[in-house]
């Protein structure tokens, strides 16, 4: 096999801070080498009887997503946790996914990327639930029967076969939401299997889950 040192290997970086703190993990991770990131606004679920009963067991969330080199999005991560401090209860969940290919960036030449074969061992597991809107609370409550601890919602916008509908004839594209919900590798497939059973995703246009092993994490406790 061609020995190429040329070749790197990239990660997606994933944090979820509280809504106003994602412009702050933008720049300590430009500072630690990231040179690029984007910002999705979503909404957590906490698992609290007292804050349920006050009306606050949601919270706002963003979800910053930004690319780097293995090496670097380790280090970065590393910066991040000293300054927000994960390791504390609702400070934030930061971890990362390997990437197999990458298409887009002046960063990056696709044919210096090394294809990431995912992780052998993984202990965390990032599963996706792409459902419409309305729906996403009912996802937690499936994922939460099956041992999860809660999730994040973020809005997003679909247009499938299946999800196309007519208002006065025209079609519109109904919004959809996202659920991310970071699970142990022990109680993955019970979970997923939970939401398929109480959500139908098998039947065309219920949805969609996928899952991805996770190499980093921090704030999961």
């Amino acid at each position: 096999m061609e020995h190429r040192p040329d070749l790197i290997e990239i990660e997606l970086i994933c944090v979820i801070v509280s809504i106003g703190l994602g412009s702050k993990v933008i720049r300590v991770a430009k500072k630690n080498g990231v040179t690029g990131a984007t910002v999705l606004l979503g909404k957590g679920t906490i698992q609290s009887r007292f804050l349920e009963l006050l009306g606050l067991s949601e919270a706002k969330k963003e979800i910053v997503l930004m690319l780097a080199e293995k090496t670097t999005a380790y280090q970065a991560l590393e910066k991040l946790d000293e300054v927000f401090k994960f390791d504390k209860p609702h400070h934030g969940i930061a971890f990362t996914t390997p990437i197999k290919s990458f298409f887009g960036s002046h960063n990056f030449k696709p044919e210096n990327i090394k294809e990431n074969r995912g992780v052998e061992n993984p202990m965390y597991n990032a599963i996706f639930v792409v459902v419409d809107r309305g729906n996403a609370e009912d996802v937690i409550d499936a994922a939460t029967k099956a041992g999860s601890r809660g999730g994040t919602i973020i809005n997003a916008r679909g247009s499938g076969i299946h999800e196309t509908k007519k208002l006065f004839s025209i079609e519109i594209e109904p919004e959809k939401e996202i659920v991310l919900i970071l699970a142990e590798n022990s109680v993955t497939d019970a979970i997923v299997s939970s939401i398929r059973e109480n959500m139908n995703i098998d039947e065309p246009g219920k949805g969609i889950i996928f899952v991805q092993s996770i190499n980093k994490t921090y704030g999961l406790y």
